[in-house]
C-alpha cells in the first residue's frame, strides 16, 4: 500500500479507492469501536456477504480489541506518544524481528 492511498484511507476510508473487502472490515470494525453494543450476527454476515472469511473476521476483530484496549488505556493513564518519526524508526526492527525482543531465560 503507497503511503498515498494510507494517507487517503486515514482521512476518509469510505471515499478511498480500496477493495471493497476492505472496505466493509472498515466499516464494521469503525461500529465495532464506537457502538460495540449494536454489533450482531447480522453484521458478521454482511462481512461473509461481501467475501471476508471467517478467519479474516475473526483476526480483524481480535485486533481491534486490542488497540481499543491500548487506546483506552493508554488516554487513562497518559501514556507517553512516541513521535511518529520515532515510531517509523523502529518499524524496520518490529518486522524483522516482531514483538519479542529477548527470549525469556529458561529456568534450570
Amino acid at each position: 500500500m503507497t503511503d498515498e492511498l494510507v494517507n487517503a484511507v486515514l482521512q476518509d476510508w469510505r471515499t478511498a479507492k480500496i477493495d471493497e473487502k476492505l472496505r466493509a472490515m472498515l466499516g464494521f470494525l469503525e461500529q465495532l469501536t464506537l457502538a460495540p453494543a449494536s454489533i450482531g450476527a447480522d453484521n458478521v454476515a454482511l462481512l461473509r456477504v461481501a467475501g471476508l472469511s471467517d478467519s479474516a473476521i475473526e483476526t480483524a476483530i481480535y485486533i481491534c480489541t486490542f488497540f481499543n484496549i491500548i487506546d483506552r488505556l493508554a488516554d487513562s493513564l497518559n501514556f507517553h506518544v512516541p513521535s511518529a518519526d520515532v515510531l517509523a524508526s523502529r518499524a524496520g526492527m518490529l518486522l524483522e524481528h516482531g514483538y519479542r525482543f529477548s527470549q525469556m531465560p529458561t529456568q534450570s
